[in-house]
């Protein structure tokens, strides 16, 4: 087969003012970025359509380093769903330049089922991404600025808390110091970078409702404290208004094309291991406001991605699925089941039926949720039909429908079966209202003790002296009735990487700090050994990126 970037290549993209159109959206409507993508206005957003279209949450059980394929799955039900005649569109993230030149080689779907331009969308897109880190880094010299300024009248921050980001995976960069070289140069302090998914700006975008919004929830950022150990915040240093202004694009979502040259919403991209992993609410909405069927996706396992989204972005935004719909392959299930990871690829009945308590516990959670479930097997080529068809039978005596997933190789055609099941399940099923893991009026003790006790499956919760002191701070401040973002593995149930499947009791789950995002409006939890900051594998993607012939290869 073909790799992705052939087969994107190969595909004659349309004008985006002809995807646009397609969709009932006007040439007012569209702010070109070049031929093939465009912003939209969120003025063009119509919340009476919003509440009529079929939203479809698309999650995962708990991934292999490579993923599970929720993009390509998303893309794909989308395809499957034009093909049997619905109005249907894609709400994706955008992919981040740590994932495209680190682990992955890309995020917009693969094979038949991918989001084009892919190029442009891996790499700077609209410029979402840099205005977020200009944004968050424009604070940073704001502050440092004041800091500078203001410390001989003793008016400066006692302790700033606000990192800087790049959109690299830069592991040198996590802990710095600054200031160096003399007075003129600044205050020497401790500080550090994250990436540029996990700023909270980056949630902000994803979670404000228009720029006045965007500007008010800037100015809650929480900076740190000064000498008589109150908060400040970015509003008492009067810079709000400038970084939302340099935000005042990237807050318009994107609309792209499929493979099959129908329309796709990306915008926003925070991951979900350290961030809350879903696109922006405004794409969202805008999807809803022109589809019939909106399709969207939460980072990484349900325990991560799906959790924030009903617990944070589905209350914040008043929206809750009609079904939920989770990605399962046989590599995961085989990791899941013992299987070393080199082997994943090989026919193992029995490792891939040793894995399965791990799909298991995500349909538990989801169906905790309120949520209708509906499990795909995202198919590879090296699947054997004897796994399929058994996973297939396990699912039936767990009372949830099935569909093979073959986007991949053969575009909507093969995502049909799964459309029509989706369909089904929508008219005679829908899921019901949201059940949430906590009430916002919980201790933020209390929410992380329930999310660890009913999603995880843990003891209970530990706090580390750092997290404890910070819970104090919280509490002082008066921020405990904020909803909980956790930041821990994508790799497991708990906080440890190495422990897969299904774990049940006997650990509990270790906070080591907790981080107040006032402005996104959420207290960040980080579990374990988690890194805002990634590092790059031992041999990137990016050792295969290159020109041949004046075109790029190594992008997937």
């Amino acid at each position: 087969m073909k790799t992705d970037i052939q087969i994107a290549r190969e595909t004659k993209l349309k004008r985006i003012s002809e995807i646009a159109s397609s969709v009932g959206i006007t040439d007012e409507n569209l702010i070109p970025y070049g031929h093939h993508m465009a912003k939209i206005p969120y003025s063009a957003i119509d919340e009476e359509k919003v509440k009529k279209s079929k939203l479809i949450l698309v999650t995962a059980i708990t991934p292999t380093r490579a993923g599970i394929g929720k993009t390509t799955t998303s893309v794909g039900l989308a395809l499957g769903l034009q093909k049997i005649g619905k109005n249907a569109i894609p709400a994706l993230r955008e992919p981040s330049l740590g994932v495209c030149f680190g682990m992955k080689g890309g995020a917009a779907g693969g094979g038949h089922a991918q989001v084009l331009p892919m190029e442009d969308i891996n790499l700077h897109f609209t410029g979402d991404f840099h205005a977020v880190t200009s944004a968050n880094n424009m604070i940073s010299a704001l502050v440092d600025n004041h800091q500078h300024f203001h410390r001989a009248e003793g008016k400066h921050l006692k302790n700033v808390l606000w990192r800087r980001v790049l959109d690299v995976n830069d592991r040198s960069l996590r802990n710095i110091v600054t200031g160096l070289g003399g007075f003129v140069n600044g205050e020497v302090a401790e500080a550090g970078f994250d990436i540029t998914p996990a700023s909270e700006l980056m949630a902000i975008l994803c979670l404000a409702k228009d720029r006045e919004d965007l500007q008010e929830r800037v100015g809650n950022i929480y900076l740190g404290f000064d000498h008589d150990n109150q908060p400040v915040y970015v509003r008492d240093l009067g810079i709000e208004g400038a970084i939302a202004v340099l935000m005042k694009d990237a807050i318009n979502p994107n609309l792209v094309q499929t493979t099959e040259n129908t329309p796709a919403f990306i915008h926003g991209g925070p991951f979900a291991n350290i961030a809350h992993g879903c696109n922006s609410i405004l794409a969202t909405k805008m999807c809803m406001s022109h589809a019939d069927y909106t399709i969207t996706e939460a980072g990484f396992g349900a325990d991560l991605g799906a959790e924030k989204f009903f617990n944070i972005k589905c209350r914040n935004a008043g929206i809750s699925p009609a079904l939920t719909v989770i990605v399962a392959t046989s590599q995961a299930l085989k990791l899941h089941g013992g299987v070393a990871l080199e082997d994943i690829k090989e026919p193992n009945l029995e490792g891939l039926k040793a894995g399965l308590p791990n799909l298991k516990r995500h349909i538990e959670n989801m169906k905790g949720f309120g949520q209708t479930v509906l499990v795909t097997f995202n198919q590879y080529a090296f699947d054997t039909k004897e796994e399929m068809t058994f996973v297939e039978g396990w699912c039936k005596e767990q009372g949830v429908e099935f569909a093979i997933n073959n986007s991949f190789v053969e575009g909507g055609e093969g995502a049909v079966d799964l459309a029509n099941k989706v369909v089904d399940l929508i008219e005679k099923k829908p899921s019901g209202p949201l059940q949430f893991t906590y009430d916002l009026e919980d201790s933020i003790y209390d929410k992380l003790d329930k999310i660890a006790k009913n999603i995880y499956k843990a003891d209970g919760i530990k706090l580390d002296n750092k997290a404890r002191l910070k819970l104090k701070r919280i509490e002082k401040y008066g921020l405990t009735n904020l909803p909980v973002c956790i930041a821990k593995t994508q790799s497991s149930f708990t906080d440890n990487a190495k422990i897969l499947n299904a774990p049940e009791g006997g650990f509990d789950i270790h906070f080591e700090d907790l981080i107040i995002n006032s402005g996104a409006g959420f207290i960040v939890a980080r579990a374990g050994s988690i890194m805002r900051m990634p590092g790059l594998p031992k041999v990137p993607q990016a050792n295969q990126i290159r020109f041949v012939d004046g075109e790029i290869e190594g992008l997937s």
